[in-house]
């Protein structure tokens, strides 16, 4: 039997991807595993998988690439992706990231950083990633804390909003100025080709003004639709019991 954590349900229903059975499994353990790609709000799912938007949001082109690498047990190349996506300030893909190091799957386990690293997820105040990273802080010891706290002026000096957001803010900017329209933000009546997707389909064209949503493509309105998923109830999770069995009076 199995309990999804809340953490892990919050990553299933964002990721809007399908959780990985059960049991005994390359990504047991790991609630992490359930982060597969960004699916909130009513977003359209053909151009949020589409190569060319990929490429201008890494944050959920690595998490993807993580993901996939975590259900398929390649542990270190899942670690690397989530720190990648990390970068440019993907918070379930820092969390992801703390759990991996909290737990030791994808390298040595290393539970100061891992708090490190789940405060930064949590640096937005999502309700899930604070209780995770409170967690994390009661099952210190002293000598931990200290380290944690040493650890992560690090973390956040290359990872924290202040830096990330920036970064990936100017990755966009440099995508969407090469679309044919104007580049003050209106793209006209344009159709946008989605090409191939990662997994070989190709999408039909979609209208620019659906394709370039400020939403997508403006990082305050593109933060903001992130954080009101991340705030987003998700249930407890779920737990696989067997069949019923009847047992002797007085039992």
């Amino acid at each position: 039997m199995r309990t999804l954590s809340r953490l892990g349900a919050l990553l299933l229903a964002l990721a809007g991807g399908q959780a990985v059975a059960a049991g005994p499994g390359p990504a047991e353990g790991a609630d992490a595993r359930f982060v597969d790609r960004q699916a909130l709000d009513g977003a359209d799912p053909e151009i949020l998988r589409s190569a060319g938007f990929e490429a201008a949001h890494p944050d959920l082109q690595f998490r993807r690439l993580g993901a996939e690498a975590l259900q398929a047990g390649r542990l270190e190349d899942a670690r690397g992706y989530f720190r990648r996506a990390a970068r440019f300030g993907d918070k379930l893909s820092q969390a992801a990231y703390a759990e991996m190091l909290w737990e030791g799957q994808g390298g040595p386990a290393d539970r100061p950083l891992g708090y490190a690293w789940m405060d930064l997820a949590a640096e937005r105040g999502a309700p899930l990633a604070l209780a995770h990273r409170e967690r994390y802080w009661h099952r210190l010891d002293e000598a931990e804390r200290t380290r944690a706290l040493e650890v992560g002026q690090a973390v956040y000096a290359e990872y924290g909003d202040a830096i990330a957001l920036p970064r990936l803010e100017r990755t966009m900017r440099r995508v969407a100025n090469n679309v044919t329209g104007s580049r003050t933000g209106w793209v006209g009546r344009v159709d946008v080709s989605l090409g191939m997707d990662p997994g070989g389909r190709t999408g039909a064209p979609k209208r620019g003004e659906s394709y370039y949503a400020d939403r997508y493509w403006k990082i305050d309105e593109y933060v903001r639709w992130q954080n009101e998923a991340l705030r987003t109830p998700v249930p407890e999770g779920r737990v696989d019991v067997g069949a019923p069995e009847s047992l002797p009076d007085g039992d």
